[in-house]
């Protein structure tokens, strides 16, 4: 019977609970049950069948859908909480948080507008000053919930544009760091940033921005009359949870009159504890931050915060009140949510964090995250104690990387293959989930220890199957280590390449080419006449064009000091050409001077980057070519 007489969609209160005492127990059963395998892997094919139906037209009984939902669909999700999960950013959340969120779905809260959600809009205001004072933001920011660390990271470009510059112009320049997480970079396209108006900084040996990169950038860009914006810095990146060397780099944005925004979606609550807060020093000279709750603050997705510096700012950027708003606007000391980001319609996603939070203490989440952080430790010298498996980088907030070495082999393309085989047979054979990632030219095992569900037994289980798991020589290359690219190719060249296919094939670069590529290489890329003294690239420039020698001779200079001199065959410029997708490339790494008369053929980075994926042997002579760079630079 329905509680609305006349509405087909409403239910009666005893229906509402017997529906909603099944959905519960069915929760319970499987989040306090055998956890299972971490990843439910099946083919698109068989997936799509269990579930494809034309849209009913008469109602189904509960029991049979959850019935259904049961057996075909969560027996194929990652299984985010799961003590093993162990790869990308996990997130395990509290039970009290998911119930906040069922509060606010069955009542439909809607926290854009004061005047219907003065509750939970002061609950948001209060659950940010949290935020605010864990992170010694003072009294005067202001911040706004969203739905993760991508929305938050936009939200935060978009204020920094409007507080300096306004509409967006031709010169602004946005830097970021060649480990900063691919948001920044869509938020960049989205706000109308060119490519050639993002530079991607390099980063030392522990990943992490180099000062002095990043004010040789904003010289070189003032020395060309653009104007430096907007600087990304990261407070736990994904692929190795390195810091950025915060403090430095607020100094340098101080005396620049840039923007510092520092991304530290999962990292910035180790806050929270005595190491992360040591480790985190100078988060809170930044000018906004992002951090995201449901990772490691333990929240159901989606739960992102972003916090301003200047709590004037964040509104100021985003306030539009229309005309049918006119009745809602803010007044006196009220706050309308809408006003401060991209949203309008906007559920409230304080109440999770808000009832988790009072039912367990703080004290209990200080806990949760320290105990992750003795386990990486716990991690690291485990791997310090197996002599066939070597550390890639050193452990940061949540993050360890290292890799399977057996005694004799030295190539990387050996490690590579044999690492992620490993990989794959840890999660087959129900090691645990973890993820590979590259750094510092090299393939590695990376371990992310959140959730607070995971023990040293997950730990040890993984690492000792990496540690003594039989190698298996002679594995094909993994499919995913081909960059996949193909951009579309830009239109015929002036000046193109006075070469046939044959002389191309000559190259040692392009030997392995067909008749059909080298005929588009040929088409495309075009040549460069140099003569003794020329500057063909200038360290910091943000060009991405690839060069090989055809004849001559040129020096690669960087840090004040000759890195290498190169001779016909040999290429350079890589570094910048392949970098960061098909879009953003880092600034060059070093200068590049002709030291003989000689002809270059230079080929623009959609070229190269299309080149690289349907000629494999081209791809991987300049990844062997950019490890050895980058460990000269």
């Amino acid at each position: 019977m329905s509680t609305h007489e006349g509405s087909p969609l409403a239910l009666d209160a005893e229906t509402m609970r017997r529906l909603g005492y099944r959905t519960v127990d069915m929760l319970v059963d499987r989040l306090t049950g055998d956890p299972g395998p971490v990843v439910g892997r099946i083919a698109p094919q068989d997936m799509l069948a269990r579930v494809a139906m034309p849209a009913p037209e008469e109602p189904a009984g509960f029991d049979e859908i959850l019935e259904g939902v049961e057996r075909d669909i969560l027996p194929h999700v990652a299984r985010l909480g799961h003590p093993g999960y162990m790869a990308f950013i996990p997130g395990e959340p509290t039970w009290p948080g998911a119930l906040g969120d069922l509060i606010a779905s069955a009542l439909n809260l809607d926290t854009c507008w004061w005047l219907g959600a003065a509750g939970p809009t002061a609950l948001e205001l209060s659950v940010i000053g949290w935020f605010r004072d864990w992170v010694g933001y003072p009294q005067t920011a202001s911040g706004v919930l969203v739905s993760g660390g991508s929305a938050a990271n936009l939200t935060a470009l978009a204020c920094a544009r409007e507080t300096l510059i306004g509409p967006m112009t031709e010169d602004a320049v946005l830097y970021l760091s060649d480990q900063t997480h691919s948001s920044l970079a869509r938020g960049a396209r989205v706000l109308g940033f060119r490519p050639d108006q993002v530079r991607v900084l390099p980063t030392d040996e522990r990943m992490r921005v180099r000062p002095s990169a990043l004010r040789g950038a904003m010289e070189a860009d003032r020395a060309a009359g653009r104007r430096p914006a907007v600087v990304v810095a990261n407070a736990g990146t994904t692929n190795s949870g390195a810091i950025d060397p915060l403090a430095d780099l607020a100094r340098i944005c101080r005396e620049q009159g840039v923007w510092l925004h520092v991304d530290a979606a999962y990292g910035g609550f180790a806050c929270l504890t005595e190491r992360g807060a040591a480790a985190l020093g100078g988060i809170e000279l930044a000018d906004s931050i992002t951090l995201d709750p449901h990772k490691w603050l333990y929240q159901p997705i989606e739960a992102g915060a972003l916090l301003i510096r200047d709590g004037d700012a964040l509104r100021q950027a985003f306030e539009i009140t229309p005309d049918y708003l006119k009745d809602v606007e803010a007044v006196a000391r009220e706050v309308n949510f809408s006003d401060y980001g991209i949203q309008l319609t906007r559920t409230c996603r304080a109440l999770k964090l808000w009832m988790s939070i009072r039912y367990f203490g703080l004290a209990a989440f200080r806990q949760a995250i320290d105990g992750c952080l003795d386990l990486v430790d716990h991690a690291r010298a485990r791997v310090d104690a197996e002599p066939e498996l070597e550390l890639v980088t050193e452990p940061s907030l949540g993050i360890l990387t290292f890799r399977r070495r057996p005694p004799g082999v030295e190539d990387e393309d050996d490690i590579e293959r044999i690492n992620a085989d490993l990989i794959a047979r840890c999660e087959a054979e129900g090691h645990g989930f973890v993820s590979s990632t590259r750094l510092l030219g090299r393939y590695a095992v990376r371990l992310c220890i959140l959730n607070h569900s995971t023990s040293r037994r997950e730990v040890d289980d993984a690492l000792g199957f990496f540690a003594s798991a039989p190698v298996v020589t002679g594995a094909e290359r993994p499919a995913d280590a081909d960059r996949d690219r193909n951009p579309a190719i830009e239109a015929g060249w002036l000046g193109r390449p006075r070469l046939d296919a044959d002389t191309l094939r000559s190259l040692p670069l392009f030997t392995t080419l067909t008749d059909e590529q080298a005929a588009r290489v040929l088409l495309a890329a075009r040549e460069r006449f140099v003569h003794v003294g020329d500057n063909v690239v200038e360290q910091w420039q943000a060009t991405r064009d690839f060069y090989v020698i055809l004849s001559g001779t040129v020096r690669i200079d960087a840090n004040g000091r000759t890195v290498a001199s190169l001779g016909p065959g040999q290429h350079f410029g890589e570094l910048a050409a392949v970098d960061w997708g098909a879009s953003y490339g880092r600034p060059r790494l070093a200068n590049v001077v002709a030291t003989a008369p000689g002809r270059l053929l230079v080929l623009d980075w959609q070229l190269l980057n299309w080149l690289m994926g349907v000629a494999p042997e081209v791809g991987r002579t300049i990844e062997r070519t950019s490890r050895a760079r980058m460990a000269e630079l």
